[in-house]
């Protein structure tokens, strides 16, 4: 059986378009839910990911929403109509898993897609650009709560015991540990392990060796 998705969407279009791809695609994508407010995907909790429109309605990028699902452990894959950097590396610095323009279409939603459910990075044309400009390229920008639960996890046993700390799932844990080590494949700095995730940490200032 393949993956799950909710579409956060307020244009019909795009969630018929979106519907119609994912049902084609091989093995085929589930839409589980679609609607025109968050909440739709908050009460989904069993989708694998979440197609997210960045513009619902307010004029004004959905920050909030997309910081509401990230909280919530979900993996977001922005679909969006802006195509600026700032509005790209501003969605991955909150958590998103990654970032699309409705201009990508098909030939990288669904691949991209197939990726965040597998917990694997995958970076469309815009995004690499947008990546690309970035003036710190190969420091990869983590959210406060992928900081937060990093450091806690350098700090304990055991991802149960940041859990408890956090009052978050060990599969929440699991996924914020997972998002930053993507974030650093796709700086070009992989840390498969416990030990070279804190060698980056070193690296980029986000501990000392008096706080290890």
């Amino acid at each position: 059986m393949g993956p799950s998705i909710v579409i956060v969407d307020d244009h019909p279009a795009i969630v018929d378009g979106v519907r119609a791809w994912c049902a084609r695609a091989e093995p085929e994508i589930r839409v589980l839910a679609s609607g025109a407010r968050v909440e739709v995907a908050l009460e989904e909790p069993a989708a694998d990911a979440v197609v997210l429109d960045l513009q619902l309605g307010s004029g004004s990028p959905a920050y909030g929403d997309l910081a509401r699902l990230v909280d919530a452990g979900r993996r977001v894959v922005v679909y969006s109509q802006h195509a600026d950097s700032d509005t790209a590396l501003r969605c991955l610095e909150l958590g998103a898993a990654t970032y699309l323009t409705k201009a990508e279409g098909p030939e990288h939603l669904i691949p991209a897609l197939r990726a965040v459910v597998q917990d694997r990075p995958y970076t469309p044309p815009v995004l690499g650009g947008a990546m690309a400009a970035d003036p710190r390229p190969d420091r990869p920008v983590l959210s406060e709560r992928e900081r937060e639960v990093l450091l806690a996890w350098f700090e304990s046993d055991s991802k149960q015991l940041v859990a408890q700390r956090f009052h978050l799932s060990v599969k929440t844990v699991d996924t914020y540990i997972g998002r930053v080590r993507i974030k650093y494949a796709d700086a070009g700095r992989p840390a498969t392990t416990k030990a070279a995730l804190v060698a980056r940490a070193l690296q980029d200032g986000l501990i000392d060796l008096a706080g290890l």
